[in-house]
């Protein structure tokens, strides 16, 4: 759904890139500076100007009219630069609430790629150009291109990582030219100001191309242009994670010899000094560690060399347990061996007897049929049956009665833990309520009438009257004290032996029941049994 209240600048100018050509919507583009310079920057008519554009696809148009060939157009690469410092300027602060992905997904990354194919082309006419004239505009259109693109990855961060994945960056950054090279160290500067931990998300082949190419300008160039970049990119880069720094000190073992040795001393000192301060606290920091590495294989290996005599040592002791086991699984081996032959001896001569027990009683049976006459021999195998029927019987009735003996024992043996149980249950609960009306607390009487009082303290003082006390010395009442209790202990032992006594007494009782008990049950299955 399009916004309302579109500005009129907007709509002409969409008819007429619609309507123009493709050399004439460069042109026609430009008209957009006017038209964003026209609000303050952040502004809300800023953003809708920047949503109408958006909905009417002028930063569409803006963002693939990069790829044309601007040496033949009106402004010629001028117009490149100003058109791209218009899409990045259309692109920051932009909110898309119609299909955000869209935009975020794929129209920043196209922008981002376009951008950088135009700084390439002008990198390329920059160097080619002879006269200084076209060198300066090219530089400048340069620059330009290279602003833009900062200013749009500074307003999307995510953009960052798109940047350093293109190839075209990293051509852009592999040059020998002077001016082009800082230009473009100058956005990697940018990049790592916006986002620090970007190196530590890009593809680690990328990560090593662009580290190789800064190494390699410090090696190779000798322009202190070239040299400062390279080393504020390179302190950029230390600071931003330890793990960078290693990686520097790793990959490149000869970069603070050479650091020291050619670029000391030519305008740029304190950068300087401060990358290699950071690679030699790196370096101490690697040597400490391995070090400490050194130290922890030392004391391994005098640990192993102890376990190791510790264990020849004990080297004896085990090659004879190790002996004793396998001579005593052998003989355990020959044991079972020698138990499997005179079982199957056994089971041989069983079949035998079996077989010579089978052909005498074939043989009695011949014989008897020769010796009995013909109308005996019904009667006579009818009585060899009967007599038969009478051994299986009584096998079975055995094994029967003595598997129900063996049922009923393990039953009985049960019930008599039942019976101990319960006893020893019903003896707990016993001995538990006395202790209960041992230990109950007293309960206060009813409260006497004035009668009863007056009654009751009547009886008390005839009772005193007719009975006076008798005197009485303290030693003969402390010999009575004695005398009480002493008969008092005499009571409580002998109610302890009684009680005792009588326990065992019930135990000797219960037990003569459970076997009498079991006697009679035993006695039973027997006469079942017969």
């Amino acid at each position: 759904m399009k916004p309302a209240a579109v500005d009129s600048r907007i709509l002409a100018l969409a008819t007429q890139v619609t309507e123009g050509s493709d050399q004439d919507v460069p042109v026609l583009l430009l008209k957009l500076k006017e038209i964003l310079n026209s609000t303050s920057l952040g502004s809300k008519e800023s953003q809708k100007i920047k949503q109408d554009l958006y909905y009417y696809n002028l930063v569409q148009y803006c963002m693939l009219v990069l790829k044309q060939d601007y040496s033949r157009l009106p402004g010629g690469w001028a117009t490149a630069a100003q058109l791209a410092e218009i899409l990045s300027q259309c692109c920051v602060g932009l909110e898309v609430k119609e299909d955000p992905e869209e935009f975020y997904n794929k129209l920043l990354p196209s922008a981002v790629n376009n951008l950088l194919f135009l700084g390439r082309r002008l990198q390329a006419r920059f160097i080619r150009a002879i006269k200084d004239e076209e060198k300066s505009e090219f530089l400048r259109c340069f620059r330009t291109v290279t602003d833009a693109i900062c200013w749009l990855f500074g307003g999307h961060i995510q953009l960052t990582e798109c940047v350093l994945q293109s190839n075209h960056f990293l051509q852009l950054l592999i040059t020998d030219d002077v001016e082009t090279a800082t230009a473009t160290m100058s956005v990697l500067q940018n990049i790592l100001r916006v986002n620090s931990s970007v190196l530590l998300h890009v593809d680690e082949k990328i990560l090593h191309s662009v580290l190789d190419e800064l190494v390699y300008k410090l090696s190779s160039a000798t322009n202190p242009v070239t040299g400062n970049a390279a080393t504020k990119l390179l302190l950029s880069v230390a600071e931003s994670h330890p793990q960078l720094v290693e990686l520097l000190n790793t990959r490149y073992k000869g970069l603070r010899t050479l650091l020291s040795k050619q670029w000391a001393g030519k305008g740029f000192d304190r950068n300087l000094n401060q990358l290699l301060d950071f690679l030699y606290s790196e370096s101490c920091r690697k040597g400490e560690m391995q070090r400490l590495h050194q130290a922890a294989c030392l004391i391994q290996a005098v640990w192993r060399g102890f376990q190791t005599r510790k264990r020849l040592k004990t080297l004896p002791k085990a090659v004879t347990a190790l002996q004793r086991s396998f001579r005593a699984k052998r003989e355990q081996e020959l044991q079972d061996l020698k138990r499997l032959k005179e079982d199957e001896t056994l089971r041989q001569q069983l079949q035998l007897q079996r077989q010579r027990a089978m052909r005498l009683f074939h043989e009695r049976q011949l014989t008897l049929l020769e010796i009995v006459h013909a109308g005996q021999v019904d009667k006579h195998i009818q009585e060899m049956e009967g007599k038969a029927a009478l051994t299986i019987q009584r096998h079975w009735r055995g094994y029967r009665s003595r598997r129900k003996v063996h049922q009923q024992r393990q039953s009985l043996k049960q019930y008599k833990a039942a019976v101990i149980i319960q006893r020893a249950a019903h003896k707990f609960l016993g001995k538990c309520q006395r202790k209960r009306k041992a230990l109950s607390p007293w309960k206060e009487p009813k409260e006497l009438t004035s009668a009863q009082k007056l009654a009751l303290q009547q009886k008390v003082d005839d009772y005193i009257r007719l009975h006076p006390a008798s005197q009485m010395s303290e030693e003969r009442s402390k010999e009575l004290h004695l005398q009480a209790q002493e008969k008092l202990a005499q009571y409580l032992l002998r109610s302890s032996l009684d009680r005792r006594a009588e326990q065992r007494r019930e135990a000797l009782l219960a037990q003569v029941n459970t076997d009498m008990e079991l006697l009679m049950t035993l006695l039973q299955s027997h006469l079942c049994c017969f």
